[in-house]
């Protein structure tokens, strides 16, 4: 028997677009496993120190080579909104198997968020605004409060057309320069509203938990 609810029969809507429909990505074959291994090797060797995950697996295999000493103890594992978890129950998973931070589906409600906030310790990577081509969430105004009950949390800004045009290697150096730029206007204006909604929630002091290069 396959139960219910299955994806996409529900009110979350992001599995639905053109490329939200990915969410769920795995490495194929130990060959992509291998590759990923080596890239990670060449970024260590430059000074990167946080890493972004969307296959568990992986998952579980960088945070035994982390125990062991084998790469950087200081490497940060955040597991990817393309992991596709929407849950506490996954959530705790990404926990156990080593991520450092946790990146839910973007069209979680508030109450969702709390839930899943009730089963971990790790902090929670929440899109403020995700591009137009994974449903174009907007949630400025909700920051306050997602603050309040998803705290510890990072605020992801990702405006634009899509992940696939944004991201491509071909983009000229102004192209990433500018969406830079706007990316710190949104945080400003999220920082503005929650201050207006709900002064006493404070921000972290910048650097605090996050994946400084180390100088390569």
């Amino acid at each position: 028997m396959t139960l219910g609810p299955r994806r996409s029969w529900d009110n979350g809507r992001q599995i639905a677009t053109p490329e939200g429909l990915v969410s769920g990505m795995r490495l194929r074959g130990m060959d992509g496993v291998r590759h990923w291994l080596k890239d990670f090797e060449r970024c260590a060797e430059a000074g990167i120190r946080g890493f972004l995950v969307a296959d568990e697996g992986l998952l579980w295999l960088l945070g035994e080579l982390r125990r062991r000493a084998v790469i950087p103890p200081e490497s940060i594992f955040k597991l990817s909104v393309f992991a596709g978890h929407a849950n506490p129950a996954g959530a705790r998973v990404a926990q156990e198997l080593g991520a450092d931070t946790f990146n839910p589906l973007a069209d979680l409600t508030i109450p969702m968020l709390a839930a899943i906030r009730s089963a971990i310790a790790i902090p929670m990577d929440i899109y403020m605004c995700l591009v137009q081509a994974m449903g174009g969430f907007v949630r400025f105004h909700e920051a306050a409060e997602i603050a309040r009950v998803a705290s510890p949390c990072y605020f992801k800004f990702e405006p634009g057309p899509s992940e696939e045009r944004m991201y491509a290697p071909w983009n000229p150096p102004d192209y990433q320069d500018a969406m830079m730029r706007e990316r710190v206007r949104n945080a400003a204006v999220v920082m503005e509203l929650i201050e207006r909604e709900n002064a006493g929630l404070r921000c972290c002091p910048v650097g605090e938990g996050a994946a400084v290069p180390k100088g390569g």
